[in-house]
């Protein structure tokens, strides 16, 4: 039985190494390559396997769970109906020309906010450690009331809103991810991210570039800083160990390594990030992980995860 009730700092590593995701990119390529693309879902699946299987949290690893069966129904179901969209726009802009710009943005005012409750769903349900299966409980039509909300904002402000837009997506959906009977909560604030993301901005022109690494690595302390794992009270908070000069050190490794091997390193930029990340990211807190109880329901539905893929959303916010 876990025994800490007083705040503990709690281990958080990823042990992959680059030539064992490089030998999986290899196979995965080649076979999407003699499929004429047919095999990218098992691919997908391949390397998620591997990259949670190497990702440990208190000695014990996290696992995908998810197919490439799965994934591949997704896959067709995404394909379809973006093939669908555009022959529409395509239709629209040789016809009412006027209409279609107005058209692509209402698709992406619908489609983006599917994808990620979709990608969420999909993902979290697959996710498990310690046999304690993620969750994530958003309503897709709260997601879609906020996302129309912050566009409309965006839009009539020329941009100034989407740093408190941003926030809210990420307070809204982090907040609805669950492990087990415990749940994340993110409290991000949109001015405070605005003003971060203003110096930033001015100082990485005034320095030439430079201060961007700094730039960044504020960004990754800020996202981090405002995570949380509660449950009835007690809980974890998550803390940044970030610098700036480690930063610009993987940055600067991962460029060369990519541009020198012509692509080839890119395994190694990977594995080298999530190390990085892994070892940056400290857990703080009192809360007793033997108490995690099953709570979440799986979902084999893997379209909003592939419509995610398709439109190059990434997967967390």
């Amino acid at each position: 039985m876990d025994t800490k009730t007083e705040a503990n700092l709690y281990n958080l590593s990823f042990t992959g190494k680059g030539i064992d995701l490089f030998k999986i990119q290899i196979v995965n390529s080649i076979l999407i390559i003699l499929t004429l693309g047919l095999y990218y879902p098992w691919a997908k699946a391949a390397k998620l396997q591997y990259l949670y299987s190497q990702t440990v949290f208190e000695e014990h690893p996290l696992s995908f769970t998810g197919t490439g069966k799965e994934m591949f129904k997704g896959y067709i179901k995404a394909f379809i109906l973006l093939v669908v969209l555009i022959i529409g726009f395509f239709f629209l802009s040789k016809g009412l020309k006027q209409f279609a710009l107005l058209f692509f943005y209402l698709l992406l005012a619908v489609i983006v906010p599917v994808a990620i409750h979709g990608s969420y769903k999909y993902r979290m349900a697959k996710t498990v450690w310690r046999g304690i299966r993620f969750g994530y409980a958003g309503d897709r039509k709260e997601l879609f009331m906020l996302f129309l909300k912050g566009i409309f904002f965006s839009v009539i402000t020329l941009g100034f809103y989407s740093a408190w837009f941003k926030m809210d997506l990420r307070r809204y959906v982090l907040g609805n991810v669950r492990i087990g009977n415990a749940e994340f909560r993110y409290t991000g604030d949109g001015a405070e991210y605005f003003w971060l993301n203003f110096k930033g901005y001015f100082l990485t022109i005034f320095t030439l570039g430079i201060y961007g690494f700094w730039w960044q690595k504020n960004i990754f302390d800020y996202y981090v800083n405002n995570l949380e794992l509660y449950q009835n009270g007690r809980g974890v908070m998550f803390r940044s160990n970030a610098t700036g000069g480690g930063y610009a050190g993987l940055m600067i490794g991962n460029f060369f390594i990519v541009v020198l091997t012509l692509g080839l390193g890119f395994s190694w930029a990977i594995t080298r990030t999530l190390t990085y990340i892994a070892n940056n990211i400290a857990m703080i807190g009192n809360y007793s992980f033997d108490e995690l109880v099953q709570a979440q329901h799986d979902y084999d539905n893997a379209t909003g995860e592939d419509i995610a893929d398709f439109l190059d959303l990434g997967f967390v916010i």
